[in-house]
């Protein structure tokens, strides 16, 4: 046996091992977690049962977390704020029975439970799926189920974020800034042509990748109508661009030169998206949307598909992102194309409304980093 080939079924017998290792922190992870949000859901049913039928007062939570610090000491997660946190997050979802071991509980429990509550409510988890709507709560974290309960009143809203937030691994501050930045009213929203251009099968989950409005936090230009100082901003800071994009975007490059008959053309950013198995272009337009955009885009499309597109890909799509748009014009504007593209808005940091404002970076700090950046030149 070769060397090599004895270095190759080491590295192998390796990594089955560090995936071992990994798939087993993972699993009692989420053990951890489940038993937590268990415990926290039956403090908070005690405490809501018993503040209601004793007609205890607001002071009564402070008393009862000093009791439980003073047996505890140094554990902080029974403070004043997290019993009423406890409480709001048993109120919230008072149908479960959670009550018994995490482990027993089944999916005929849930049926049962359901019954009691709205029915409005009672069918949207139905038509989640009421196994996966139980896999998908035990995998959110407390905090995040807080700051979905904060800033989701309906329940369908907060299944949307449960699967997005386990599917991508979000963080609580990504989960914040898709909440604020309205993925769930946004994502599938935009004006496409897919419904003719891509095969059926992938048209829905194309449709969804996108957004209709883009939110360009991480972008500090001097003036908005320079295309070139977007997209170099965009390039400087292609990781926050990414994280407006959504996940399974990887970035190839901007200024992606193509040579067709000896003559050069430029994508402006060029992606590929994991998920689809396809290539991404995107233009950059600062004013209004143009039909005249259409036209270019469609023929980047056609030159990638001939040029770059590997032959187990699917075909390449198109998004022209600009400061405005006209519906009734982008519709007509796709009438007879036969590539795949949509048509997305973006907001840059200026005009972001103040709740998203403080994913911006401290205004010291930008101008050290523009400045930084100047003297590079």
């Amino acid at each position: 046996m070769e060397l090599e080939e004895l270095e190759d079924k080491y590295s192998a017998f390796i990594k089955e091992i560090k995936d071992d290792i990994l798939q087993s922190k993972y699993t009692a992870a989420k053990l951890v977690n489940r038993e937590m949000l268990v415990l926290y859901y039956s403090v908070g049913k005690r405490l809501s049962e018993k503040i209601a039928s004793e007609k205890w007062g607001a002071k009564v939570i402070e008393k009862i977390s000093q009791d439980i610090q003073q047996e505890f000491l140094g554990i902080k997660s029974f403070s004043p704020m997290n019993l009423k946190n406890m409480r709001r997050f048993y109120d919230a979802y008072n149908f479960l029975c959670i009550a018994k071991p995490v482990n027993s509980l089944k999916e005929e429990d849930l049926e049962k439970s359901i019954i009691t509550i709205g029915q409005t409510v009672s069918v949207q988890i139905q038509n989640f799926g009421i196994e996966h709507f139980l896999q998908c709560f035990f995998q959110i974290g407390f905090s995040h189920h807080l700051l979905l309960l904060q800033k989701c009143k309906t329940i369908e809203k907060r299944l949307f974020y449960f699967e997005k937030s386990i599917e991508n691994q979000w963080s609580y501050r990504t989960l914040e800034y898709h909440i604020e930045s309205k993925l769930y009213e946004k994502q599938g929203k935009i004006q496409t042509n897919f419904p003719k251009t891509l095969p059926e099968k992938l048209q829905k989950k194309a449709l969804n990748v996108f957004k209709d409005e883009y939110l360009l936090n991480h972008i500090n230009v001097q003036n908005e109508e320079d295309e070139l100082a977007i997209e170099q901003e965009i390039v400087h800071n292609i990781k926050a661009f990414l994280t407006s994009l959504g996940d399974q975007f990887c970035f190839i490059g901007n200024q992606h030169r193509l040579i067709v008959d000896e003559e050069e053309f430029f994508v402006d950013l060029l992606f590929f998206h994991r998920g689809l198995q396809a290539l991404i272009a995107i233009e950059l337009k600062a004013g209004k949307f143009k039909p005249e955009h259409v036209g270019k885009l469609n023929f980047y499309l056609s030159a990638l598909d001939d040029l770059v597109r590997l032959p187990h890909e699917n075909p390449s799509i198109g998004i022209i992102l600009c400061k405005k748009k006209s519906k009734t014009i982008v519709e007509y504007a796709f009438r007879d194309t036969t590539k795949a593209m949509g048509v997305a808005t973006y907001t840059i940091s200026s005009k972001l409304p103040k709740n998203l404002q403080k994913y911006l970076p401290d205004a010291k700090i930008l101008e050290k980093h523009l400045d930084n950046k100047g003297s590079k030149k």
